[in-house]
């Protein structure tokens, strides 16, 4: 991916029902992952992919990305046989990521990876998963992460040792050379304001996008993840600046060195993502 086409929202579509995917292509989000984990119950598993099958059959231009089993459960093989050889599928989603050998099997289809970090060994493999052939993003699970480190869920506590996870994805993504990592759902699909403010959080962490569970977050996260009207006037001044003045010069006291360069060039070209 480049910085030109990382998402900033992915909304995951359950696969057992194929007439919301349309919907979800439409809802403007950058990606659609249709789930065939999480969303679907164990006995409706095969009747997804039974699904995602007809769909991808009478779709086959709409690219999708597919969140696939974890590779500890009997649907994980059957999972990649369904999704090898698809044109409509862009690229898996691989929850639960422990090993680079789960990586590689999946890998083998050709097709971007997105691994979850959803466990205390996920984390610890970290630094070897996120340099697995095929893997463009790193993103987590913060329910599932917070349920096997024992975090007591959205207490403060609990926030400040996530925010150490964030750390570890920001940290790995940047040594292995990847895009900047997607932010964990946020459960609140009624109050936009909140699912506003963990995107802006999001932001300011240095989160390039945010995975979505209803389409109303999706124009949220979109405009958080988008530079505001100020920061691009400030870019802008920036740039031209430096055009002018091929020294040291300056901006509202600020002397324009390379960081801030970098800076200014980083926030034009995230705007073009909208």
């Amino acid at each position: 991916m480049t910085s030109t086409t990382l998402p900033r929202s992915a909304l995951f579509v359950p696969a057992n029902r194929p007439e919301r995917i349309p919907k979800a292509l439409d809802s403007g989000a950058d990606i659609v992952i249709v789930d065939l984990e999480d969303a679907v119950a164990p006995e409706a598993k095969p009747e997804a992919r039974r699904a995602l099958e007809a769909f991808l059959e009478q779709a086959p231009e709409k690219a999708v990305w597919v969140r696939i089993n974890a590779a500890d459960t009997a649907d994980f093989d059957a999972d990649l046989a369904l999704c090898r050889d698809r044109p409509g599928i862009a690229g898996l989603v691989v929850p639960k990521a422990e090993t680079t050998e789960a990586l590689a099997q999946a890998g083998a289809l050709g097709l971007a990876l997105m691994p979850l970090i959803e466990s205390a060994r996920g984390l610890q493999a970290l630094p070897e998963l996120a340099r697995s052939p095929g893997v463009v993003q790193l993103s987590f699970g913060a329910l599932d992460l917070g349920l096997d480190l024992g975090i007591e869920p959205g207490s403060e506590g609990g926030d400040w040792i996530l925010n150490q996870a964030r750390y570890q994805l920001l940290l790995q993504s940047r040594l292995a050379g990847l895009a900047a990592p997607i932010e964990t759902v946020h459960p609140e699909f009624r109050d936009m304001a909140v699912v506003e403010r963990a995107a802006g959080l999001a932001v300011e962490m240095g989160f390039s996008g945010m995975l979505c569970i209803h389409p109303r977050q999706v124009a949220v996260v979109n405009d958080a993840f988008q530079p505001t009207v100020d920061q691009l006037a400030w870019a802008t001044r920036v740039l031209e600046a430096a055009e002018r003045d091929a020294g040291a010069g300056q901006i509202d006291g600020q002397m324009i060195d390379a960081p801030v360069m970098a800076r200014a060039h980083r926030l034009i070209a995230s705007a073009k993502r909208g």
